[in-house]
């Protein structure tokens, strides 16, 4: 009781004290259980290299998908520690000459992935001076404790956030908003509790069913437009041209939908005990000042500069630097501090996503997947090839970028909706709403943000995940079905 005492008084002490020092580690499993997991994982994979290498897929490309079997099994099972399997991709596609070291390893740190290392480093500096704890203030002010209102608030507004801002800042700020909450509860990483792991999985979910509410929402969004201007041009000799406002009528009030579809699946499938989020306190913590004021006075540049990246032509990233330069510079917080803090296996593994995403793309991998589903749609009604399409770029977003699935499926859909007697563009608008719902941890940068925290495993995102994404795409496909018509979208 004392104890409890204690964890509960934690949340009304100093900002500084309410460090996040666990990350993410493999549980704690028998010297037996790893070495049949691994067995399985390996023989599974030289399985798939056994046999016949199909006429349209590389040698190279048949190697990479034996070894994404094995990855993929080491890293759901969590045999070895997933950042170990995440380096082993690198040195695995140099081993099985798939890619040359560059293409291997370049991967690790290209631009979103050290986009996604600057923006779980903002978590950190968020939660060390403080503004983590006043957001949550604010939040619990509005919506209260009860974990049903909280939760539905929470999701909603991530939702919408995601639509204008990334996903990924969305994420970082509400997850590091949480954990000090569920810290003072005393209710830690690794311990198995249902509360934390219904709120940190409920976030990354709902910020990333919003990313393609708006033309900035993210990449994909502006890129699915480019690749339906360019095949309408060369196709019908017209490009077919969507504008900023026609692209958020189209997409945003589809966001209301993927909201409450993601709240309810995650609620019914995770929803825990508590009622309420006890012992918490709503003391006011204060006017801004000091490095809570300089912090946020960056963090909102940071997003004024975001917003006109159009204008500016800077990479997200390279606002990202500006910030830390920001953060660190008047020493309002250290930088060895944020190091030391910072989850490195999270982000090694979003780095080795990336690289297995890149490599389908360069060893024609990914476009053998696409030839081989594609044409099991032919001749299945309208809802069965736009669940289809959904299907086929949300298992892509999985394991790849969802710029990148957007890039590699829309060049093989696009000819099979004319085909088909289908819309090209209401193709095209599916690819970066359906690539936003992801099946595992290492398909997008909210849910390495929020499995950083250490508070679920991959198994148990999985079983979220996998119907999570099956419910959005019906929501997806009565967005393509019946609402698009209305609004004249052919």
């Amino acid at each position: 009781m004392a104890a409890d005492v204690k964890e509960r008084e934690d949340f009304r002490s100093t900002p500084e004290e309410l460090v996040i020092d666990e990350h993410p580690e493999s549980p704690k499993q028998s010297g037996k259980s790893i070495l049949i997991k691994s067995v399985i994982a390996v023989a599974l994979g030289l399985g798939a290299y056994m046999l016949p290498t199909p006429d349209n897929l590389t040698p190279e490309g048949h190697k990479l998908l034996a070894m994404l079997v094995t990855v993929l099994v080491l890293w759901t099972t969590e045999a070895i520690p997933i950042g170990v399997t995440a380096l082993g991709v690198g040195g695995g596609m140099i081993m099985f000459n798939i890619v040359g070291r560059g293409d291997a390893w370049q991967p690790y740190a290209n631009p979103a992935v050290m986009f996604v290392l600057m923006i779980i480093m903002f978590g950190v500096v968020l939660n060390e001076v403080g503004l983590a704890r006043r957001l949550m203030y604010y939040l619990l002010k509005f919506a209260g404790t009860s974990v049903k209102r909280l939760s539905f608030i929470l999701a909603v507004g991530c939702t919408l956030l995601a639509t204008i801002l990334h996903d990924a800042t969305v994420t970082v700020v509400m997850v590091f908003a949480f954990v000090p909450v569920f810290m003072a509860m005393g209710l830690k990483p690794g311990q198995g509790h249902n509360l934390p792991k219904f709120f940190i999985v409920l976030i990354p979910l709902a910020a990333s069913a919003g990313g393609f509410g708006t033309m900035i929402g993210g990449g994909r969004n502006p890129l699915a437009l480019e690749i339906l201007y360019r095949y309408t041009e060369m196709e019908k000799g017209a490009g077919k041209v969507i504008g900023f406002m026609e692209y958020l009528v189209i997409q945003f009030p589809i966001c209301f939908l993927t909201a409450v579809a993601t709240w309810a699946v995650v609620y019914f499938l995770f929803r825990p005990k508590e009622k309420e989020l006890t012992g918490v306190t709503l003391d006011y913590p204060g006017p801004l000042r000091g490095a809570e004021l300089g912090v946020a006075i960056v963090f909102g540049l940071a997003f004024v500069l975001w917003f006109l990246g159009d204008f500016t032509g800077w990479h997200v990233s390279v606002v990202a630097v500006i910030a830390m330069f920001g953060f660190c510079a008047p020493g309002w917080v250290s930088f060895k501090t944020i190091c030391d803090k910072f989850p490195w296996e999270s982000w090694i593994v979003f780095g080795a996503g990336v690289s297995l995403g890149l490599a389908m793309l360069q060893t024609g991998a990914g476009l053998f997947l696409a030839e081989s589903f594609i044409p099991l749609l032919e001749g299945r009604s309208d809802f069965v090839i736009f669940y289809g399409l959904g299907f086929f770029g949300s298992f892509l977003s999985s394991l790849m970028s969802n710029s990148a699935a957007v890039a590699l499926a829309l060049p093989i859909t696009l000819p099979m909706a004319d085909m088909l007697g289908m819309s090209p563009t209401a193709v095209a608008l599916l690819a970066p709403m359906t690539t936003s719902f992801v099946m595992l941890v290492i398909g997008c940068p909210p849910t390495i943000i929020a499995y950083s925290s250490g508070y679920f495993t991959q198994v148990e995102f999985i079983k979220i995940a996998v119907p999570w994404c099956l419910i959005l795409l019906l929501v997806a496909c009565f967005g393509a079905l019946v609402y698009w018509p209305l609004i004249g979208v052919h």
